[in-house]
């Protein structure tokens, strides 16, 4: 009597103990027990980039795991697993006994295979920390979870969970890993083989034990053969195969996506810049698919890190930032943020703000608004003679030091020259201006003024995104990387970008038209960008050092090198330069400057190879001439003012052989026979006659819009030489306070390199 008393006090003990514990257990849910919670992002084919977390793994649903695996798993781990209910009570009356006796030094045994999961989900797996508290807390949740779950998906969490090796969860992780092909692939051996991996995965690892690893999975077989999960010659074969049958061996011992999350790091850290935008929680487990193209991005990578690339980098801080942009919808098609950097998600130079984009600002915010706004003919007299900018006797020069009198707003444009690019923008004035840049995604904390005219500090991205526009007919897509995130629980979210006309079709026409000569014209500043064959338009971009240094560095080192390019299926944004600038040695040489361009030939060249070669069509109310010796367009009903008289003639500088200087040019006669090719075939696409002239038609100025005195612009285009944008006060990395808007500045007062 007194025995049964003892003993039921025992139990209604162990009841209300088991009862505390249970109260006191972790929540579990579908979300911690359908993976590690890393977030695990996508190329634009649906290949793993990189994983989030300290985990990699390739989740596999239930339907996707083969009947073998699941099997085998049963078969070693839990032969009831299909008629218990998350425990097995003698199991773990056996384990609870031991515990009490401190025998072996925790509790051993008894786990059903839904145990085994809850352990792998919120638990402690070391041995030290199974304490009878830990397993009624175990066997209360794995009840819950086969409660609240079906077997089907306890086995998907269970496929998904276990640790495999080499920072590798999951069996489908291991199954690329070790046979490099999904588990649906893998022979009865080798499945046998991962079905015995998560009780010891370094001591069975078929590569480095090959011995004691050919002795679990034959264990594996022989359990399958008693529960009768295959036939005892099915086993017998599959013993006779070897375990290295179908090894990788060369990526056993690192990740799966170690390689490529080196390729696309400054990619990567944008996409989490984007979740965070979107209020995405990086430890939740969600798959993220990017506009990523890896060949690309590869490309990139490898142009700027390896010896023989060709590129000529002068050292290992020589650096580059650089994006790429599909203009028909935004997506950032690759992105390069730095060369030489052994940190993971360092700094992304590609979208830093805080180095002048030099005469790359040109085509944004003063050729491109004059024809928007002023309905400028590409062949607008506009004034290279000597300029102070108003209110100050700060004086703009040119690289050469040199002005060419009245010149076209093409040749201006092509030969970079600074001095009838600012009168530009006088014309246009600093509101106009400032509009159409918001129009194309730029925003600025404080008022521009005539000194961004020719320079401004914007991103890659931005620029990429800009100049995106202009292949674009005009459209402006806002960039975007993330095109789909799915939830841990199947929930699909998809984004694209937002889009607007950010200028008219003639606008982005005619300034495509001038910019294909930056690269076609013998006197461009970015003839060493131009792909043969290719149509395509750019320019390019230096910025010299104020003129408190020009005594420590050479007379014609630059302190940053800009080339943006476009084609009609991709915009490319390429800076260069270096982190610190301001240090000994830390100068862009003159021949260093066409780096920049140098890249993004090699990279568009490339990224091109299977998109079709396109030129774009003529608009309808764009009108084809011959003017100064060359093709030029103006819009309808604003002809302009074609008896104005333009220089032919300018000075040579000794510069000429890089394409820096005023070449001679008598005149456009040398036009580049790419470049007019090109042309006729977009006026023959479906222009009328029409809006066709025969050569040396000069029409009479019917427009309101003729040349315009550029020295009397007077209200907001006037700043009184007020340093108010947001350019002053930069500090490129740690240097010392840089002087405001140095792409204007130098002995003289003021000078920007093309």
């Amino acid at each position: 009597m007194w025995i049964i008393l003892f003993v039921f006090l025992l139990i209604l003990m162990g009841c209300g103990m088991f009862a505390y514990y249970a109260a006191t257990a972790p929540k579990i849910s579908y979300h911690t027990l359908s993976s590690d919670n890393s977030t695990t992002i996508y190329d634009k084919n649906g290949k793993v980039i990189s994983r989030l977390g300290m985990q990699n793994r390739d989740y596999v649903k239930q339907q996707d795991i083969p009947d073998n695996l699941k099997n085998a798993i049963i078969s070693i781990e839990d032969r009831h697993f299909y008629s218990d209910k998350g425990v097995d009570p003698i199991r773990i009356i056996e384990a609870a006994g031991s515990d009490l006796i401190g025998s072996g030094g925790g509790l051993q045994g008894g786990s059903t295979l839904t145990q085994q999961l809850v352990k792998l989900s919120v638990f402690s797996t070391k041995s030290s920390d199974q304490t009878l508290k830990r397993k009624a807390q175990e066997a209360w949740l794995a009840i819950k979870v086969d409660r609240d779950y079906s077997k089907q998906q306890i086995m998907e969490f269970y496929v998904n969970k276990v640790y495999m090796g080499n920072n590798s969860y999951g069996m489908q992780t291991a199954s690329q890993l070790l046979f490099h092909k999904p588990l649906n692939k893998l022979d009865l051996s080798q499945t046998a083989l991962l079905a015995g991996l998560p009780q010891a995965p370094v001591a069975y690892n078929p590569v480095h034990n090959p011995k004691y690893a050919q002795m679990r999975r034959d264990t594996v077989l022989e359990a399958m053969v008693r529960n009768k999960s295959i036939s005892r010659a099915q086993a017998d074969q599959a013993e006779k195969e070897s375990v290295k049958k179908g090894l990788h061996t060369k990526n056993v011992d690192k990740t799966p996506t170690q390689k490529d999350e080196k390729y696309a790091d400054g990619y990567i850290s944008q996409v989490i810049q984007e979740l965070k935008n979107k209020g995405y929680n990086l430890t939740s487990g969600n798959k993220v698919y990017t506009n990523l193209d890896m060949s690309t991005q590869k490309h990139m990578y490898k142009l700027a890190n390896d010896k023989n690339s060709g590129m000529d980098f002068p050292n290992k801080n020589f650096q580059i930032g650089a994006t790429m942009v599909d203009p028909h919808n935004g997506k950032v098609v690759s992105m390069l943020g730095s060369r030489k950097q052994n940190v993971l998600f360092g700094l992304n130079r590609a979208v830093q703000t805080d180095r002048s984009s030099g005469s790359t600002m040109k085509p944004l915010m003063d050729y491109g608004p004059a024809i928007e706004y002023l309905k400028y003919p590409t062949y607008q007299p506009i004034k290279d003679t000597p300029f102070t900018y108003p209110g100050t006797g700060k004086e703009l020069n040119d690289f050469d030091n040199k002005h060419e009198g009245t010149i076209t707003m093409r040749q201006a444009l092509i030969e970079s020259r600074n001095i009838p690019a600012i009168r530009t923008l006088q014309a246009v004035g600093i509101p106009q201006a400032t509009n159409f840049l918001n129009g194309l995604g730029m925003k600025f904390k404080q008022p521009l003024d005539l000194q961004n005219g020719i320079g401004a500090y914007i991103s890659t991205e931005q620029e990429a995104a800009a100049y995106a526009a202009f292949a674009n007919g005009g459209i402006y897509h806002k960039p975007y990387m993330i095109n789909k995130v799915v939830t841990p629980t199947g929930e699909a979210k998809h984004y694209g970008s937002t889009s607007h006309r950010a200028m008219s079709t003639a606008t982005a026409f005619m300034m495509t038209d001038m910019l294909k000569g930056v690269m076609t014209d013998p006197k461009g500043s970015g003839t060493a960008a131009k792909i043969d064959d290719l149509y395509e338009a750019g320019k390019t971009g230096t910025v010299q050092y104020p003129g408190n240094y020009l005594g420590k560095f050479p007379k014609d080192a630059s302190m940053d090198s800009w080339f943006t390019g476009y084609t009609k299926n991709l915009s490319l944004s390429v800076w260069t330069g270096y982190d610190r600038p301001l240090e000994d040695g830390h100068y862009v040489s003159q021949s260093q400057t066409k780096i920049a361009q140098k890249f993004y030939k090699e990279t568009m060249e490339k990224a091109s190879e299977n998109l079709p070669n396109e030129n774009w069509d003529k608009p309808s109310d764009v009108v084809k001439t011959h003017k100064d010796h060359a093709t030029q367009y103006y819009i309808v009903g604003y002809p302009g003012d074609s008896d104005a008289k333009v220089s032919h003639n300018s000075t040579q500088s000794e510069q000429a052989s890089n394409d820096k200087s005023v070449v001679n040019n008598n005149s456009n006669s040398s036009q580049n026979k790419n470049e007019s090719k090109t042309d006729d075939d977009a006026t023959s696409g479906g222009t009328s006659a029409a809006n066709e002239e025969t050569p040396n038609d000069d029409n009479k100025n019917n427009s309101t819009n003729n040349n315009q005195d550029n020295n009397n612009q007077t209200d907001n285009s006037q700043n009184d030489g007020n340093q108010t944008n947001n350019t002053q006060n930069k500090n490129p990395q740690g240097t010392q306070s840089q002087p405001t808007n140095v792409d204007n500045e130098n002995n003289n007062g003021g000078n920007s390199n093309p």
